[in-house]
């Protein structure tokens, strides 16, 4: 039997190491111990406490004092000591002996907010069956409702020894060097909060426009926001802001992740940060450098006063949450929390326990089907309903949380408990619907319950105005609302959040700009980003002068966004693509928290960007005036009543409607008839709800098509709305054109009539 290698001197309050079963593989020698050691804390005192609620609550004491009580699941765990910090960085330790179905607890008279703490938790160090206690690392909690400090790229924040000679080893050979200079503390917080004069928007599904966008990019350029809140949740929350939200009409801001998150070490290395946070480290801590007003709690106010702000303007909150793996990586990665807490309980571990499963593609994999860490999630989540008041979340990597033991499974635990949650089940969920593992991939797969990111939708929409669709059956479900993937289970058509772009991916403009990524500054040799983009830069690669292929770009933005908000569904634009931002061609900007990645609000004082904003505000108040363009539920190509139209109707460039060989025939243009007296809605007094009638026609062709109006049933005539062949394309007000006449599309256009009964042309609902 070999021994436990080591790397240091382990200090006092250290567990001793044991031996390793043994069937392990032979280990080599252990390294030399440093001299010394650090002196040994004081101790505080310590009252048993309760275990619930988990995490750091500051309360009143049996006696009358106040204090924090103390909760940590630690399953596996010898021994676990809270660890205070005063403002000078001296550490105070309090073993936690009460131990209550593995959570230790205790509370500590006169700790108060804004103190900072961790723990150390002691145990085997075992790697090849997957221990890997080491007290000499201070751990964050899972539970802290703010971090202070963050990460710095040092040795001692490894449990192992990452430079080890043998690198294939280096991960089993335990550091006994004390890590809590270079890492984040929990603090304490004093968060009641009663929302007693918030009012959430609550806005039904079908009538939703969401606007995603980076806290921090959106606001770091802003003109009109004092420099010491750009950047932040304050600078979110500054009239400024909200003012271009509330112009543009979205209902909901979709934030890229403000958990807590940490920097990886390789961007660390190349004095990079990891700018969109998917690397969570803290599920109920907003993320500290993200607040203008300090660190010590403050910014958890700060978070409620954006929200408020953002409920008083109407536009709910909804969060981008990363809750399938954590920033610890794999298992040459850092010890920060969870790793040192319990490995082998929250985290899905490989055939080798020493590694992790990975279906994430970020080292490691969170344990759902276990207990504790389906209550840490659901926990996390039921906070930042109740407490922080947001409106609900988009789950990252779906399809992870939705694995049992292996296989994805939608009758899995997470999404079981999710379900009959009364808190959860109520609020906004929103699924990407893959992860990395086989089988991962499960658009349309998830319960009724859950929206999804529709890349369905995205690819189709950008093959088509790229000219490599072929024919138009995929365009005619997507922009139907997608029934063949949702018309199953009491899903709606609003289970599609419709996207064209994301934050991963080429922005609005450089699709239309790039045919290949540019991702050169982020230090990768170009391996990162995809490669599968559908764009097509209409003829020049990237920056050009050439008033041909500009012109051409301007439409295809037109055409894009109009597309994408008169489809049926949840529309999802992201920030800055109203307005042109551009970040030169680089498809995967994560790294880039300069002005890459940042709104860049100058544009608005181009004509031709400012045209584009006005588009986009046009179309979502078009959207938002007529029920027919967001339908809640799916068209059946029938009428609502014998004399009434079918709610739907496509049509070829003849006029005539589209048979089974028309839609297997190569095609570039489509007619869509929307009815707006066929709509199967009541409003809230059970009356039908009537709207106009609508056609649309989109044309991806080279060159222009003449296309032939339906007449009656369908109208008499049609009044011009929208044609992005023009740079100035909204058209109303002009004069009606008559039915079972053609009309000329335009080369790569939309187009939008309004159907009209001529004998009463201002009557809506009329044919």
């Amino acid at each position: 039997m070999s021994e436990t290698r080591e790397f240091g001197v382990a200090g006092p309050a250290q567990a001793s190491p044991r031996p390793a079963p043994a069937a392990a593989p032979p280990r080599p020698r252990a390294a030399p111990g440093e001299p010394g050691g650090a002196p040994v804390p004081a101790t505080a005192t310590v009252w048993p406490g309760t275990p619930h609620p988990l995490g750091a609550r500051f309360r009143t004491g049996p006696d009358g004092r106040p204090g924090t009580n103390f909760a940590l699941w630690a399953g596996g765990a010898e021994s676990v000591e809270l660890c205070l910090f005063d403002a000078d960085g001296t550490e105070t330790r309090a073993p936690l002996t009460e131990l209550t179905h593995e959570v230790w607890h205790g509370f500590v008279p006169g700790v108060l907010p804004g103190r900072r703490y961790g723990y150390r938790v002691g145990g085997r160090w075992d790697p090849w069956t997957g221990a890997r206690w080491n007290p000499a690392k201070l751990l964050l909690d899972p539970y802290a409702r703010a971090v202070d400090g963050e990460f710095v790229l040092a040795p001692e924040m490894y449990g192992h020894v990452p430079n080890w000679p043998e690198p294939e080893v280096a991960d089993t050979v335990r550091d006994n060097r004390d890590s809590a200079p270079f890492v984040p503390k929990g603090v304490v917080v004093d968060d009641d909060d009663d929302w007693e004069d918030d009012r959430r928007p609550k806005t039904p599904w079908s009538d939703s426009v969401i606007y995603e966008l980076h806290v921090r990019g959106f606001t770091r350029r802003h003109p009109d926001i004092p420099a010491q809140l750009r950047g932040t949740y304050a600078g979110l929350a500054h009239p400024a802001a909200v003012a271009h939200l509330t112009g543009l009409g979205v209902t909901a801001v979709e934030l890229l992740p403000v958990h807590q998150f940490a920097h990886e070490d390789h961007l660390q290395r190349r004095g990079m940060r990891n700018y969109w946070g998917y690397n969570s480290i803290g599920y109920f801590a907003p993320h500290a450098a993200y607040s203008s007003s300090g660190t010590r709690g403050e910014q958890v106010g700060e978070f409620k006063r954006m929200v408020r702000a953002l409920h008083a303007a109407g536009i709910e909150v909804i969060l981008d949450v990363v809750y399938n793996h954590t920033a610890e990586g794999g298992q040459g990665g850092p010890t920060l929390s969870l790793r040192g807490i319990d490995n082998r309980g929250y985290y899905r571990l490989a055939g080798d326990p020493r590694g992790y499963a990975d279906y994430t593609g970020c080292g490691n994999t969170l344990s759902v089907v276990q207990p504790h860490v389906l209550r840490l999630i659901t926990d996390s989540l039921r906070y930042w309903v109740t407490e922080m008041g947001v409106d609900g979340f988009r789950f990252d990597l779906a399809a992870a949380l939705a694995r049992s033991m292996h296989d994805v499974d939608m009758l899995s635990p997470f999404l079981a408990v999710i379900a009959q949650d009364p808190v959860l089940r109520r609020v906004k969920l929103i699924a990407e619907p893959w992860d990395v593992g086989a089988g991962g991939y499960q658009v349309g797969a998830f319960p009724p319950l859950w929206t999804e990111w529709n890349d369905r939708f995205r690819d189709t929409v950008r093959d088509f105005w790229r000219g490599a669709a072929g024919d138009v059956r995929d365009l005619g479900y997507r922009l139907s609302g997608s029934s063949d993937l949702y018309d199953w289970g009491g899903r709606r058509p609003y289970a599609s959040v419709n996207y064209v772009t994301a934050h991963d991916g080429f922005t609005l403009r450089d699709l239309v700009s790039h045919n290949a990524k540019h991702n050169e500054a982020n230090g990768e040799d170009g391996r990162d980003g995809t490669d599968d983009n559908r764009s097509w830069n209409c003829g020049a690669e990237g920056p050009t002068e050439d008033p041909e292929v500009l012109a051409l770009r301007g439409r295809q933005l037109r055409n894009l966004m109009a597309t994408l908000l008169l489809s049926t569904g949840v529309p999802m634009l992201v920030a800055g693509d109203e307005m042109g931002r551009t970040q030169g061609g680089n498809n995967n900007a994560y790294c880039q928290d300069n002005e890459t990645s940042w709104v860049d609000w100058s544009l608005l004082d181009d004509p031709r960007w400012r045209g584009l904003r006005e588009l986009t505000a046009r179309l979502v108040a078009l959207r938002h005036a007529h029920p027919v363009l967001r339908r809640g539920g799916f068209f059946s190509g029938t009428p609502l009543a014998p004399e009434g139209l079918r709610d739907v109707a496509w049509f070829e460039p003849g006029g005539r409607e589209m048979t089974d060989a028309d839609w297997f025939a190569a095609s570039s243009t489509l007619g869509m008839f929307l009815s707006g007296r066929d709509i199967p809605q009541r409003d809230a007094r059970g009356e039908p709800v009537v709207d106009d009638s609508f056609l649309l026609l989109v044309h991806s062709g080279h060159r222009p098509i003449p296309f032939v109006l339906p007449g009656r049933p369908w109208a008499a005539a049609y009044e011009p709305v929208l044609d992005t062949a023009a740079e100035e394309p909204w058209t109303a007000g002009e004069e009606a054109l008559p039915a079972g006449e053609p009309v000329t599309v335009a080369a790569r256009s939309v187009r939008l009539f309004r159907a009209r009964d001529v004998c009463d042309p201002e009557s809506p609902g009329r044919h």
